[in-house]
């Protein structure tokens, strides 16, 4: 993972649950990139069309709550989102994200702080967001011990594909 990642952000608000992000009306859908077209259509139906791939979702408090379907993070990804930026995840949606290689951040208040369209620049080593077009710094929190790790190695999958081959090598 680089240490450090640019990208334009999409803001929504507080409470987004996993419905919003990813309808159960779509779940019958296999293919990723149809999956992700539909990301986030239940803030806005179309969030997933003008998307920029790379970028961030900025949120509230409790992103990601609800049920515990994989398909919120998957279709995040697919939609081209590099990380979310929240003031705090649900539990179980954290921990869908991180094995599945989304970047959760947990940033308080920045989702009041920007605006959609602004470019942010997350610096991973100093754990702090600029936000280009203020200057403005916010401290972030970023998962570290066997969350970093998986993270590192693009999700749980192939982090145990590496553990794998290394043990039979």
């Amino acid at each position: 993972m680089s240490k450090h990642m640019t990208g334009s952000i999409i803001v929504v608000g507080n409470n987004i649950d996993t419905d919003q992000i990813y309808p159960g009306r779509f779940l019958a859908i296999t293919n990723p990139e149809e999956i992700g077209s539909h990301c986030l259509c239940g803030v806005s139906e179309d969030i997933a069309a003008s998307f920029p791939n790379g970028g961030f979702v900025v949120a509230g408090s409790n992103f990601g709550c609800g049920s515990s379907r994989e398909h919120t993070p998957i279709s995040l990804i697919h939609m081209g989102a590099a990380a979310v930026i929240a003031d705090s995840f649900a539990r179980i949606f954290f921990r869908n994200s991180v094995n599945l290689g989304l970047l959760p951040i947990t940033c308080k208040g920045l989702g009041s702080a920007v605006k959609s369209g602004q470019t942010l620049t997350i610096d991973l080593e100093r754990n702090t967001i600029v936000c280009l077009e203020t200057g403005m710094s916010y401290p972030c929190e970023l998962p570290g011990g066997p969350a970093a790790r998986i993270l590192e190695a693009g999700g749980i999958k192939p982090l145990m594909k590496a553990r794998f081959e290394e043990s039979h090598t």
